[in-house]
């Protein structure tokens, strides 16, 4: 029960430390800069957030109410907390399809994810070597090193993290059918699901920025093939489902889509 509280305590650190650096952005820096810093320290949310989320369901062998609940409340605050950011580079590349942020905008957005994703593994790392808990010093002893995160082959991992984007991206498309105070849990409840449908077979990550955070260090396949499962996956998954909901079922049933309303929690704010 210790560990469980240990890592409480460092999911709160890293909400608390990337909030502050949000608010302190919101007040001192001036439009686009504002954007980046906040992309940025979402992004270290996120990733800093599933480490200890990974290491605790693995190691400390959580029953699966339990670890499904937490996976459900952190997706809950991650949504409440990011202030827009998208922390995905699929959502980055979506935007330029929309043409709400440039190619230039979005270059530098996808360079701040990378960046604190590299950022949340030292974090990570630098947390765990206190040694704080039973769960954090048995991975100090074996180098902080993970293990192959692919429960089946490559070509059946990349199909899952296909899946998982394609059906989150088609919730996220249709979200704003959703009252607006349900959206958060809605979101949440769904990429619980996905987790606990696919976690066995690839993680059920799909996010590319996240998978190079938490999945790209681990030994079991090279680093082509963690491309092809967790970058070539989801991608393919986010256009193969915005192709389907605002091309093919538009032109057969002989509408035209003259745009969607993409809700605050996918949609990055622009000043």
């Amino acid at each position: 029960m210790t560990d469980l509280w240990v890592s409480l305590a460092v999911l709160g650190v890293a909400v608390l430390l990337s909030e502050a650096v949000r608010r302190a952005a919101a007040g001192r820096l001036p439009g686009v800069y504002r954007i980046y810093v906040v992309e940025a320290a979402s992004t270290f949310q996120l990733c800093c957030c599933t480490h200890e989320l990974k290491l605790l369901g693995e190691t400390a062998r959580l029953d699966l109410p339990l670890s499904l609940t937490l996976t459900y409340i952190m997706v809950v605050i991650h949504i409440s907390t990011f202030s827009g950011a998208m922390c995905n580079p699929t959502g980055v590349l979506e935007s330029i399809y929309r043409r709400t942020n440039t190619v230039k905008t979005a270059i530098v957005l996808i360079a701040c994810q990378f960046g604190a994703a590299l950022a949340a593994r030292y974090f990570a790392a630098s947390m765990w070597s206190l040694a704080l808990s039973d769960i954090h010093l048995r991975h100090k002893k074996l180098g902080f090193r993970c293990f192959d995160p692919l429960g089946g082959t490559v070509l059946e991992s990349a199909a899952v993290e296909l899946a998982c984007a394609f059906t989150i991206q088609t919730v996220v498309m249709h979200i704003h059918k959703v009252d607006q105070k349900l959206r958060a849990h809605w979101i949440a409840a769904v990429i619980t699901a996905l987790v606990y449908a696919g976690g066995n077979i690839s993680g059920a990550v799909f996010n590319p920025v996240l998978a190079f955070s938490i999945q790209f260090p681990c030994s079991g396949h090279t680093y082509l093939e963690y491309c092809f499962v967790y970058w070539l996956g989801p991608v393919v998954g986010v256009v193969s489902c915005i192709l389907l909901f605002e091309k093919i079922i538009p032109f057969r049933s002989g509408k035209t889509t003259l745009g969607l309303d993409i809700p605050a929690v996918h949609k990055q704010k622009t000043q």
